[in-house]
């Protein structure tokens, strides 16, 4: 990979109990990609930015096609989903802070603007990205960080999904498509050349 600069931000995607626990929406790589996603944030917890995902406490609270997918996944819902689930796992929760929190409501991380308007105003132009889940949620992160025109890095070894097939396909279409605008790499060679440019 090219030299990474000073203006970079690790950006870790929805690492939540409630994807780790044995839920609906039950994650099975993550614990997997969790002492990879670790090893990123230990390079510098203050560059850390972990997103939350907050469903609504019902289907009734939200229209159009988020109300059908919510009284599918009704069990979801924060009126019935414990509390301790929205949190960031414990391993990645000891870093908060000085690592911060970004909520959400939606699959990508800059629907509400207070995403770019904190990255903007730290003059960040480079993204690395973790997380879950790798064809949802990062997906969607990674399409708004490229039209935002930040330098994005996916960290292929720290991301997951719920589905091996959509994973691997995901990645193939983060090589092959985006591949102008997109870079993936290691945790290893990520860590390598944070540490590279510390030099």
């Amino acid at each position: 990979m090219d030299q990474l600069g000073n203006n970079w931000v690790h950006l870790c995607i929805d690492m939540q109990l409630m994807f780790a626990e044995a839920t609906e929406w039950h994650t099975p790589w993550m614990e997997r990609v969790l002492p990879k996603v670790v090893n990123l944030v230990e390079l510098d917890p203050a560059r850390t930015i972990f997103t939350r995902f907050l469903p609504p406490h019902c289907a009734e609270q939200v229209s159009g096609t988020w109300r059908r997918y919510y009284e599918r996944w009704a069990s979801m819902t924060r009126d019935r989903l414990h509390p301790d689930l929205i949190e960031i796992v414990p391993e990645l929760r000891t870093f908060i802070p000085p690592a911060q929190v970004a909520d959400k409501y939606v699959m990508s991380a800059w629907a509400d603007g207070l995403l770019q308007t904190r990255l903007k105003a730290a003059e960040v132009d480079t993204l690395f990205i973790s997380g879950a889940e790798t064809e949802v949620c990062v997906l969607a992160t990674v399409m708004g960080a490229i039209d935002r025109s930040y330098r994005v890095i996916i960290v292929s070894d720290a991301v997951c999904s719920g589905a091996d097939s959509t994973h691997d396909a995901m990645l193939g279409i983060y090589r092959s498509r985006f591949g102008m605008q997109v870079e993936t790499v290691t945790a290893e060679e990520m860590c390598a050349a944070v540490i590279s440019s510390r030099a």
